[in-house]
């Protein structure tokens, strides 16, 4: 049913038979409960309907992360986080070659977010245990039971995605499904700069000196977390970073009353958490205010935003939360208001949706800039 890999020698044999076969089924077991960076425990391949479980505590896997970056297809089920972990251990963020089973079945109406035991049972109906999900995966031996359950991930993930590739062909929307996977790669591989890090913890409330603040304090912890290979919450969480800046501690005391610091930071790294609060830039370097976010269009036009998106779905079958997520809708408000170019959108955008919903969205939007712009309240 498997083979478990743990010698090199071993993986050998594997890689040949991945020269032979471009197309892979893949699945990931790895634990990041204390750190930054996944710890690979399992790597598991289905290679021409034989399964694979790759030790990835033993193993030197840089031939096989090249037969993923050469394969026809990398077929998974939810592969954000597997697709992330390759990207670390490869370091190579380009995989372009990939059908997710769970995107596939978006489109076929099961939902954003469908399990693999799910899809199983509707596509197939194949039941399969979800028991060992919390499983250390780095402990050895592993036991019949993970190994069993690692296996299943992948053992049917090839006859699911012929199943679902063959409704999309019929609907048409095949093509449009291996866009949106390039584009959740493309997504995954992007790695905010370290200046701009501050964007996903302030917002509109926030003023210039505070923003500054959270940027020297976003820039810290982010070193910090990558040096010391820790999750970004055993620093400083999102929530104690805004309590940081909205409260501005002077010394130690004040900083142990700040919301969830732990004890070891304020120990450990009090004195460059103050200093980063109260050493600034010449403030002509503050970050500007963010822009009160956008909740919606003007009555008339949403209506119309409504009737637009209903048409399209109706047009291609796709369903309305697949077609148009809310950031997205988010992104064309702001590219109204600051008329940026079309190529800064989100990259699902200037696809296969661009003709069809993109263009028709932005000459509807572009009506309505004035009261997308007063709804705004931008800041100096």
């Amino acid at each position: 049913m498997f083979q478990f890999i743990q010698q090199q020698t071993e993986l050998t044999d594997v890689l040949t038979l991945m020269s032979q076969c471009k197309t892979y089924g893949l699945d990931t077991e790895f634990i990041k409960v204390d750190t930054l960076w996944p710890k690979l425990g399992v790597f598991q391949v289905n290679v021409d309907e034989k399964v694979f479980l790759l030790d990835g505590t033993t193993l030197d896997l840089t031939h096989f992360w090249s037969k993923l970056s050469q394969a026809q297809q990398n077929i998974f089920h939810a592969c954000s986080e597997d697709v992330d972990l390759i990207y670390h251990y490869s370091q190579n963020k380009s995989l372009s070659n990939v059908f997710d089973t769970q995107v596939a079945m978006s489109f076929l109406g099961y939902g954003l977010q469908v399990s693999y035991q799910n899809a199983l049972k509707q596509m197939l109906d194949i039941d399969i245990e979800k028991d060992q999900t919390r499983s250390d995966w780095l402990a050895r031996p592993l036991t019949p039971e993970q190994m069993s359950y690692a296996a299943n991930d992948v053992l049917y993930i090839m006859q699911l995605a012929e199943k679902v590739k063959s409704e999309l062909q019929s609907k048409y929307l095949y093509e449009c499904v291996i866009e949106d996977c390039d584009s959740l790669t493309q997504e995954i591989a992007e790695e905010t700069p370290l200046d701009k890090l501050y964007l996903d913890v302030g917002n509109y409330r926030h003023s210039r000196r505070q923003l500054m603040q959270l940027q020297q304090l976003a820039i810290w912890r982010e070193q910090m977390v990558k040096a010391l290979n820790l999750p970004r919450s055993f620093i400083l969480k999102n929530s104690t970073m805004i309590d940081l800046v909205e409260k501005n501690p002077k010394n130690n005391f004040q900083l142990t009353n700040i919301k969830n610091i732990r004890p070891n930071v304020v120990r450990e790294h009090g004195k460059t958490i103050l200093d980063l609060l109260k050493f600034l830039p010449d403030s002509q370097q503050w970050p500007l205010r963010i822009a009160r976010p956008i909740r919606h269009s003007s009555k008339n036009i949403t209506e119309q935003i409504d009737l637009l998106v209903q048409h399209v779905v109706n047009e291609t079958g796709v369903p309305k939360e697949v077609l148009l997520r809310k950031k997205w809708l988010n992104a064309l408000y702001q590219h109204v208001v600051f008329h940026n170019d079309d190529q800064d959108l989100p990259s699902y955008l200037l696809g296969w949706r661009y003709e069809l919903l993109t263009e028709p969205l932005i000459q509807l939007l572009s009506k309505d800039e004035e009261y997308l712009t007063t709804q705004m309240k931008v800041y100096d």
